[in-house]
């Protein structure tokens, strides 16, 4: 009797929408035009991102219920100890099973669109399309033949935001045609019901902030009303997503979220400048690009990778020369040194945390020796080509670890962005697999 009435209960369904770089103070702003988002700012809280408050750290947070110690995602780059070449960390660096993997084991089904740090697409039960960074779409999609049919409807992994800070009209077009995408992968892969998760993200808000944070806010600017017309589209969406929502027969849950928060930009402050500034980098050779690592020199005691998180050029780095007795003092000195820079004699820095403080007994080669937590407005930078410190290089809005938006029909209340991962076996009678 019990078999019977398992294999024939409905599905009990879990929605989840994701709004990235969504704050909650700035979704109840517009939501006083803006009616989908102003539904969801109805009962909304708000959720603290992991650190460091990337995307990446933070979506692979959600969809592994771990943090960065366990996953192993720190960052967008992570850099070889041997060559001290810098790569893109993608699927494969993550450390630790998924939500994705603890449902497909108890005979569940996801299926899931524009996820970040879900590219090159993994095996699955369910579907996935991958989202930022994603390069090409036969590797961006499980099962393969979900490629040819998103070919077919032209659609685009990722909106070009190259010419961001120099071209408004060209990135505002672009965020329509990535909108325009999202809904064609909707419409291939939520009609028939046959899943148990359904995870979708739009990412347009993000891209947005980045570059044009300043028009969004100032009702005078001269592209406030450009962005509000995109920003109306992107709430249309949000709605019709929510349809389908509220046609889902029951048993059901809605939950919504961002990874981050999101602010106007003050300045750009560049760590690896400032390191170079204080004697602790020292490069052998100019760099080809803001990216370019390979020239960190035999004497450097230390180094930043995106977006302030240090490493101490120890031994287990080919050119490294600190050792572990040295090491200590060299993590307290910069600890202090950045903890007492200022702009326009204001601290940049809310904390400068250790390893053990934020990432306790982690083991992860990867993980970083000092994380910085700057203050709001304070956008860390780690490039190698920067000669100053502060700076402005186009963009108007930055990351903030609090304040991101989070909604949930069932009422759960998270502290970070694991917590809702957790939470997401949780709903489905799956605790502790890799939690």
């Amino acid at each position: 009797m019990s078999l019977l009435l398992s294999t024939t209960a409905p599905r009990s369904r879990l929605v989840v929408l994701g709004l990235d770089g969504l704050p909650l103070a700035l979704a109840r702003e517009l939501g006083a035009s803006l009616p989908g988002i102003r539904r969801l700012t109805e009962g909304a809280v708000s959720v603290r991102a992991e650190l460091p408050e990337l995307s990446p750290v933070n979506w692979t947070s959600f969809f592994t219920g771990k943090g960065p110690e366990e996953h192993g995602i720190f960052g967008f780059s992570r850099l070889d100890p041997k060559t001290y070449g810098l790569s893109i960390a993608d699927s494969t660096h993550v450390a630790c099973p998924t939500v994705f993997d603890a449902l497909g084991e108890a005979g569940l089904v996801s299926r899931v669109i524009n996820l970040p740090g879900t590219y090159p697409a993994r095996p699955m039960r369910g579907m996935l399309v991958t989202g930022f960074v994603s390069h090409e779409l036969a590797k961006a999609v499980h099962p393969p033949f979900l490629a040819g049919k998103l070919a077919e409807a032209g659609y685009r992994l990722e909106a070009d935001t190259s010419r961001g800070a120099s071209d408004p009209d060209h990135l505002l077009a672009e965020l329509r045609t990535t909108l325009a995408s999202r809904l064609t992968a909707l419409d291939l892969l939520w009609p028939d019901l046959a899943w148990d998760l359904f995870v979708h993200v739009f990412t347009e808000t993000d891209r947005l902030f980045h570059f044009l944070m300043d028009a969004v806010l100032e009702h005078g600017h001269p592209r406030h009303i450009d962005c509000m017309r995109f920003l109306a589209d992107w709430d249309a969406c949000v709605r019709q997503f929510l349809a389908r929502y509220d046609a889902l027969p029951g048993p059901k849950r809605l939950m919504v979220l961002a990874d981050h928060g999101f602010t106007r930009l003050r300045t750009e402050v560049c760590v690896n400048t400032w390191l170079k500034q204080k004697g602790f980098l020292t490069l052998d050779a100019a760099p080809s690009s803001e990216w370019d690592a390979g020239n960190i020199g035999a004497q450097s005691k230390a180094f930043a990778l995106d977006p302030a998180r240090i490493y101490i050029h120890t031994r287990k780095f080919a050119r490294g020369c600190v050792n572990e007795a040295d090491k200590s003092g060299l993590v307290g000195a910069i600890k202090h040194g950045l903890g007492a820079l200022t702009f326009d004699g204001e601290p940049v820095m809310e904390h400068v945390y250790t390893t053990d403080e934020l990432y306790p007994g982690t083991r992860c080669a990867q993980a970083p020796d000092l994380v910085c937590l700057a203050r709001p407005g304070f956008d860390l930078k780690a490039k190698f080509d920067r000669d100053e410190v502060f700076g402005l290089h186009g963009r108007t809005g930055t990351h903030t670890a609090d304040g991101a938006i989070f909604y949930d029909t069932d009422g759960l209340r998270p502290a970070r962005m694991r917590d809702i991962g957790r939470a997401i076996l949780n709903h489905f009678g799956i605790p502790g697999h890799g939690a």
